[in-house]
């Protein structure tokens, strides 16, 4: 049958199972949004409030739920708009499709009206990016977009669709949905030799990153921790991954991790490292990092091979093949000795205390997470809030923690978490932030109300942007520049003009109150947390030092 570009478009994205898009239209896309009404019983458009809005939702979206999220942009400033959504997603290994509209091809090149060469932005934050010259290679080229950003390591795609493509005629003929390649199957000899050194191990410690969960590697992870009797750690895009009443569980690793877990990976004999890339957030000394242990590296990405702590042994493959693979050469085993010096140190893991009047972090995030349950998702944006959200919220459930990891891209979580209620309506989303990330994308509070997103937003209101103040503490002789924020926004009253429910806590009975109250009226919320201004992400390992320099 015959069908114009536009129509092409949202044909191969029914194609690939694609019901849900975020969005916002401009000249550029005029043909493609005339196509969306026609279909409009097929695929639910979200439209937000600006395009890096509509990224983070894509992102969330698919972080969500293990699909391919799906954006679309106009041209120029619409299309520039979603590149920090784009590079949040591409740190993160998180499979996305960027569609952008562009001006005529006659018009290419010629610095025409919103015109930009979007592409060649791109092309160091997507895996790979097309520009589309003719509609009769749109259908492939869309296709292939979603072959890319499923297969091995996912990520971002972007395709650009000038606007005569987009009303242009050829014939078009339905295919199959897409499949992701095959993944690399690891050496049999490679496997065989990480099994014959986990055997050997005396001190194993397990480091797992998000791999295991793009895998889903959770069962393989769990019985090979069991079987060998390892202590395991995991990354701030682990999260959720292991049961925090798993034993075996030491928690978060790095820079704001548990005394225990750096101990562990440090005194360790052999460290088995599944689905990480050793960041400068995990391994703030590289060298030092790992004292004496040799180094197994799992992972899909042979390029994470080497790049940041050299390993003895290196298993290539997707992580969920290569632990069934491993599993059955595995011995059980008892490290009865290992586990008890472990144990001890976990003596003198940092516990916050409770102040009296005093609502501080990790009663606020706890609340939030007794609140919402074991099925419900946190968003966080990044900060001080980001830490002691992954430190306390305690998720048992993986993709139940969304948060920009490799970014670290503040306004990230208003976007997401339309990203993450619109996948999953039923379940209650948190939304974590401090007043620093807040003011960033608050705009986005008009399309969770207009869309009737039960969003719960958390204001952590220290007055200051935390984390940098934190440095500047430490670090800066407490010269406090440009870090003391003094907003004099209502949250209250800022809610209500957005046609949301607000509320302020200064105590936790205050906040439980308010955490009651909004996940029942069912609509979008702001609460205000007020928390001290010198309130702390402890324990601290400072940058390029190691565990044994860690603040308490």
């Amino acid at each position: 049958m015959k069908l114009n570009g536009s129509q092409i478009l949202i044909e191969s994205l029914l194609e690939q199972d694609v019901d849900k898009i975020f969005g916002y239209p401009g000249g550029a896309v005029l043909n493609i949004y005339d196509a969306l009404y026609a279909y409009s019983d097929k695929i639910t458009h979200v439209l937000t409030a600006h395009e890096q809005g509509a990224a983070h939702a894509a992102d969330g979206y698919a972080r969500a739920t293990g699909k391919v999220g799906v954006v679309l942009a106009t041209s120029g400033p619409g299309a520039t708009n979603l590149i920090t959504g784009i590079a949040t997603a591409y740190m993160d290994s998180v499979p996305m499709v960027a569609i952008t509209g562009n001006v005529g091809t006659s018009l290419i090149g010629l610095d025409s009206f919103q015109e930009v060469y979007i592409a060649g932005i791109t092309m160091p934050i997507t895996k790979h990016n097309f520009v589309v010259r003719k509609v009769e290679e749109l259908h492939d080229v869309m296709r292939e977009a979603f072959r890319i950003a499923q297969s091995g390591r996912p990520g971002p795609v972007l395709v650009d669709i000038p606007k005569d493509v987009t009303s242009n005629v050829c014939e078009f003929t339905a295919m199959p949905k897409v499949k992701p390649d095959a993944y690399v199957q690891a050496s049999e000899a490679s496997v065989k030799k990480a099994a014959e050194m986990i055997n050997a191990s005396k001190r194993p410690a397990v480091l797992f990153g998000g791999g295991v969960l793009i895998s889903g590697a959770e069962k393989q992870l769990l019985e090979m921790l069991t079987k060998i009797q390892a202590p395991a750690t995991h990354t701030l895009m682990a999260a959720g991954v292991l049961g925090y009443g798993e034993k075996l569980n030491l928690g978060l690793i790095g820079m704001h991790g548990s005394m225990s877990a750096g101990r562990a990976v440090a005194n360790s004999d052999l460290v088995i490292a599944i689905g990480t890339r050793f960041s400068d957030r995990v391994a703030t000394d590289k060298d030092r990092f790992i004292k004496e242990a040799k180094v197994i590296h799992i992972d899909i990405d042979a390029a994470e091979i080497n790049k940041n702590v050299t390993c003895d042994l290196s298993v290539i493959g997707d992580v969920k093949q290569v632990l069934n693979k491993l599993l059955p050469l595995l011995n059980p085993a008892k490290h009865d000795e290992w586990l008890k010096q472990i144990d001890e140190w976990k003596k003198y893991d940092y516990k916050p205390k409770d102040i009296e009047g005093v609502l501080r972090p990790h009663q606020v995030i706890q609340a939030i997470s007794d609140e919402i349950g074991e099925d419900g998702i946190i968003v966080t944006d990044v900060g001080q809030h980001q830490m002691w959200a992954a430190q306390y919220s305690k998720r048992t459930k993986p993709r139940s923690f969304l948060t920009s990891g490799g970014l670290g891209t503040m306004g990230y979580g208003y976007g997401a978490s339309i990203g993450a209620q619109s996948a999953f309506p039923k379940r209650k989303v948190a939304h974590i932030t401090g007043d620093g990330s807040f003011h960033m994308n608050l705009n986005e509070l008009c399309t969770s109300v207009t869309y009737n997103l039960p969003i719960v937003s958390i204001v952590l209101n220290n007055s200051v942007l935390g984390m940098v103040r934190q440095w500047q503490t430490q670090f800066y002789g407490k010269r406090y520049s440009q870090t003391t924020l003094e907003r004099a926004t209502d949250y209250v009253k800022l809610a209500d003009a957005f046609g949301a429910k607000g509320f302020r806590a200064t105590t936790l009975d205050e906040l439980k109150a308010a955490l009651k109250e909004a996940y029942a009226l069912k609509k979008p919320c702001i609460i205000e947390a007020v928390i001290d201004r010198d309130e702390k992400v402890l324990p601290m390992i400072p940058p390029g030092q190691t565990i044994d320099e860690i603040v308490m």
